[in-house]
């Protein structure tokens, strides 16, 4: 039984974490995808400021010398299309959060529902253990008794058989005349 014990314990721990593996890859591809966007926002940004660092360099106004209106309002423009990527980085970012703490609490929670689903396979298994030491105690008693039992049946056939041999001689000395010397 106590084999069964250590091979059943393994085995459920294995198809546990299979099943949680499993869980964790599709778990992990929502994460990925997260990360990915936020990465693709990041490049974004990084071009567009390189856009605006370009544009802050630009002078189309008179002989080149001096910034135009139009020059200063698509730097401007170029700053917030940088600005709006920020906005989105960091809602990106808080998913991206959201998602890896979601993770984290379904783990803890699945790890303590496993070690509930293990402490109780580990009760049912003691309690068979005992339920099989007590029948084996059980039988061992039994199968005593009955050994026990012939020696208490041998004992009284002897008992008995005494009893009838000497039931017997003081019958058969009674019918027997005693003789008498008479000299």
């Amino acid at each position: 039984m106590k084999s069964l014990k250590y091979t059943l314990l393994p085995f459920l721990l294995l198809f546990n974490l299979a099943y949680l593996m499993a869980q964790e890859n599709a778990d992990s591809s929502a994460f990925e995808v997260q990360r990915k966007r936020v990465n693709s926002l990041l490049e974004a940004r990084q071009q567009k400021f390189g856009a605006y660092d370009t544009s802050l360099t630009q002078k189309t106004g008179l002989f080149g010398l001096f910034k135009s209106k139009g020059d200063m309002q698509k730097s401007i423009d170029i700053l917030k299309d940088v600005v709006i990527t920020d906005n989105n980085i960091f809602l990106e970012t808080q998913q991206l959060l959201k998602i890896k703490d979601f993770e984290k609490d379904k783990f803890r929670q699945m790890a303590t529902e496993y070690d509930k689903q293990i402490s109780a396979y580990m009760g049912t298994i003691n309690k068979l253990q005992l339920e099989n030491e007590r029948l084996r105690t059980q039988l061992d008693k039994s199968a005593g008794n009955g050994l026990s039992g012939n020696v208490w049946l041998y004992l009284a056939l002897l008992v008995i058989l005494v009893l009838a041999v000497l039931l017997y001689r003081s019958r058969t000395q009674k019918s027997v005349p005693i003789l008498k010397n008479t000299d």
